[in-house]
């Protein structure tokens, strides 16, 4: 399986790039993988390689490219300012109408293929807004998405799972479980990690953590996508 870039367009005309896999037979579903604050990097192709492995057909939107195409940005302090600006700058509206165009890709044969999505940082508060707000999405997963915690107010529309790392300080545990009191229909995982801790790029990385959590997201997929 290779991937390759391809142009996707949203509702309000905005074509952007996504990274595209397809497996090795006739895909079970259809995953969206929402990027981190560095852009559809290394680690997110890779993400996307993995999940194809499982027989997925899989995207990853440059939800940046609004404001900066082909972001890539370095796991650094410097990195992480310019993720958070470009984050503020292309808002948390816009990127639904990519991911809801990326779900149009991933139903074009008959319409009715289950589509998820999972998300990283970033991008796991990107799956949590697109479960409350993008139509016919099957599952979301979303990886220690922060801002998950300033939409604790949006109601999952389909089944979702969150995993979070106990030695995130961005996501304190009493914050979490007040998500958990507000949304006892979602399934909320906690690890003794720290944010970022699925990713092998990262200081942070937890290989255990990260094992497990895969582990649970696959068994998700495989009950809400086939």
């Amino acid at each position: 399986m290779s991937g390759e870039w391809i142009t996707l367009e949203a509702a309000d005309g905005h074509k952007f790039q996504a990274w595209h896999i397809m497996p090795g037979g006739t895909p079970r579903g259809g995953i969206i993988v929402a990027m981190e604050i560095f852009g559809v990097n290394a680690h997110i192709r890779d993400l996307c390689q993995r999940y194809a492995a499982q027989g997925y057909e899989v995207v990853a939107p440059q939800l940046y490219d609004r404001a900066l195409p082909q972001a890539d940005l370095p796991y650094d302090a410097d990195g992480v300012a310019k993720g958070r600006a470009l984050r503020e700058e292309i808002g948390w509206e816009a990127p639904m109408l990519d991911v809801t165009a990326c779900a149009g890709h991933l139903r074009r044969g008959t319409g009715q293929e289950p589509v998820g999505i999972v998300g990283y940082c970033f991008g796991g508060a990107i799956a949590w807004l697109a479960a409350a707000k993008v139509p016919r999405l099957d599952c979301a997963v979303g990886y220690y998405g922060t801002a998950i915690l300033n939409f604790v107010e949006l109601a999952p529309k389909c089944p979702t799972m969150l995993h979070f790392g106990s030695k995130d300080a961005s996501t304190p545990e009493d914050r979490i479980e007040f998500l958990a009191e507000k949304h006892p229909e979602v399934a909320i995982h906690l690890y003794d990690a720290d944010h970022g801790f699925s990713s092998d790029r990262r200081a942070n990385f937890d290989a255990a953590a990260s094992k497990l959590a895969l582990e649970r997201t696959l068994a998700f997929f495989d009950a809400h996508l086939d």
